[in-house]
């Protein structure tokens, strides 16, 4: 769906419907989903003995992305060498075709902090995100998708806007996107912008794969859109799938899903919809 750095085109995932792994919906993943391809939490497992579920789908020839949350691509220090080192092996023991992780700080100064925080829209952030993902990038053998967060706040310094700093970053680095429609959502509804015009503007060229999830207004903060992945995907996340559509046909499309999960039925019908939306066939 893009081509990576140097014009070389990565193995592609195929165009359809996948589904993040967890343990929790193992079974109806095995049973009833389906999936084009599945997504797997990088830190979760050791690439020495993947998961049961996650192996018998290789071993389907169903394609499986190591999408990693804890490497604090956008901390102020490198990288951590382990941590680069296992997403590598996780890459490897599955013969991925690709890896994703986030654009985003987990830990400073010594402190994690448990969650994924907004980088800095700065020039010297910019910096720092670009050489920490060539120096993860130097460690794969497969390309980076990278992934913009849903974030509740943002810093009052920013110079970029968010498609401007994506595209910068992108094009420094050769990395793809994995773009999260309802992250879009998300930050546009709480920015106030128009979520449609966001997504117009994003480097959507270099779209590799794309997440769908649920979401709902915080509780603690009303009015604050929050992005739960423990919701159904609400009509608005899935007219703006349909506005992707319109510019990046035939997408991989995946739903994120990691908490208070429904019936398998449920899910399987959600499945559904988003094919639906995304013009897919299930």
């Amino acid at each position: 769906m893009a081509a990576a750095a140097g014009g070389e085109s990565p193995p592609p995932l195929p165009a359809g419907v996948g589904v993040g792994w967890r343990p929790e919906i193992a079974g109806w993943v095995a049973d009833r989903a389906a999936p084009a391809f599945c997504e797997v939490i990088a830190e979760s497992f050791a690439p020495a003995v993947p998961p049961r579920g996650v192996a018998e789908l290789r071993e389907r020839g169903i394609p499986v992305v190591p999408h990693g949350v804890r490497l604090s691509l956008g901390g102020a220090e490198p990288v951590e060498a382990a941590r680069v080192a296992h997403l590598a092996a996780c890459a490897a023991a599955l013969s991925a075709p690709l890896v994703s992780e986030h654009v985003a700080f987990v830990r400073a100064g010594g402190r994690d902090a448990g969650h994924l925080l907004p980088v800095p829209r700065s020039r010297d952030a910019l910096d720092v995100l670009t050489a920490n993902v060539r120096r993860l990038q130097a460690e794969l053998d497969v390309p980076l998708a990278l992934e913009p967060i849903a974030a509740l706040f943002d810093w009052p310094d920013d110079e970029y806007s968010e498609p401007d700093f994506l595209r910068e970053l992108l094009e420094r680095t050769g990395a793809l996107l994995l773009l999260d429609v309802a992250n879009v959502h998300a930050n546009a509804l709480n920015r106030g912008q128009d979520p449609e015009a966001i997504l117009d503007r994003l480097p959507l060229d270099r779209v590799a794969y794309v997440h769908v999830a649920g979401g709902a207004e915080h509780p603690d903060d009303p009015g604050l859109y929050h992005d739960t992945h423990t919701d159904p995907v609400p009509p608005a996340v899935l007219g703006l799938l349909e506005r992707l559509v319109e510019r990046v046909p035939g997408p991989a499309v995946m739903l994120e899903r990691d908490g208070r999960y429904p019936p398998g039925a449920e899910l399987t019908a959600e499945l559904e919809v988003i094919a639906t939306a995304a013009g897919l066939p299930r």
